[in-house]
């Protein structure tokens, strides 16, 4: 991919209320302007720290519904999304991507009720609520990525097994390499070794480039794979003492 779609974000906090929580947030309260610099960009970070909170803004600044969908889909079920939308301004490149996605583990269910209800017989339903869960999330995943495309993907680990986890990571670098732009928040160690992403930690109060092997979702995994017995000895007998 020559040039990126969104290449950054700025930020106009004037726009944000006095009293909003975003101003509560500590990786984004302090924030102006963050650039972008590979096809993958991946945000990580405990619960609670910003990330589906920027994602889900940069998303609908995109023109996306905030509920998921293309940008074909106009629904609410209900209105949860942050003011932060409306503070930001995208530095976009001059190319237009051909085909865009966001897509919101919690929110799938709502999404494909809706492709129910938008189908004709010119664009027939994929019937996604006739999979199980797991298997109509990544239906619906490979059926979206596509060359050229932009895509928001929030927590797409939630409703996949390991196995479905490295298919969907497949899917992803081979899109990227058609010239796809991806923003992805994961707590998956699998999806966040997907080769080339730069990773943007929103721990320890600011957004950072971190590696790999620097993420708490890797180190716990890995502490937990190389030390499971001591480790749950330890916890549970604190949890005993508690």
């Amino acid at each position: 991919m020559d040039e990126l779609f969104i290449k950054s974000v700025l930020i106009d906090w004037d726009k944000v209320e006095r009293r909003s929580y975003l101003r509560q947030i500590e990786a984004i309260r302090d924030l102006e302007r963050l650039t972008f610099t590979k096809p993958i960009t991946v945000f990580v970070g405990e619960n609670g720290s910003g990330k589906s909170t920027m994602l889900e803004a940069l998303a609908i600044s995109c023109g996306f519904n905030p509920e998921g969908g293309s940008k074909n889909y106009r629904f609410s079920t209900y209105d949860s999304h942050s003011e932060l939308c409306e503070a930001m301004r995208i530095t976009k490149s001059f190319q237009q991507p051909g085909w865009g996605y966001f897509l919101r583990a919690e929110s799938f269910y709502n999404v494909a009720t809706k492709e129910m209800d938008y189908a004709d017989l010119l664009h027939p339903s994929a019937r996604y609520h006739e999979k199980s869960h797991g298997e109509g999330f990544l239906y619906l995943a490979q059926n979206q990525l596509r060359p050229h495309g932009l895509y928001f993907l929030d927590e797409p680990e939630a409703a996949l097994s390991p196995q479905r986890q490295l298919t969907l990571l497949m899917e992803i670098y081979q899109c990227a390499k058609e010239g796809s732009q991806f923003f992805i928040v994961t707590h998956s160690p699998i999806l966040l070794g997907i080769p080339g992403a730069e990773i943007l930690s929103f721990d320890d109060g600011s957004i950072h480039v971190c590696e790999y092997e620097e993420t708490e979702s890797y180190q716990v995994m890995e502490m937990f794979i190389n030390n499971k017995e001591q480790l749950l000895s330890r916890l549970l007998s604190e949890e005993e003492r508690d």
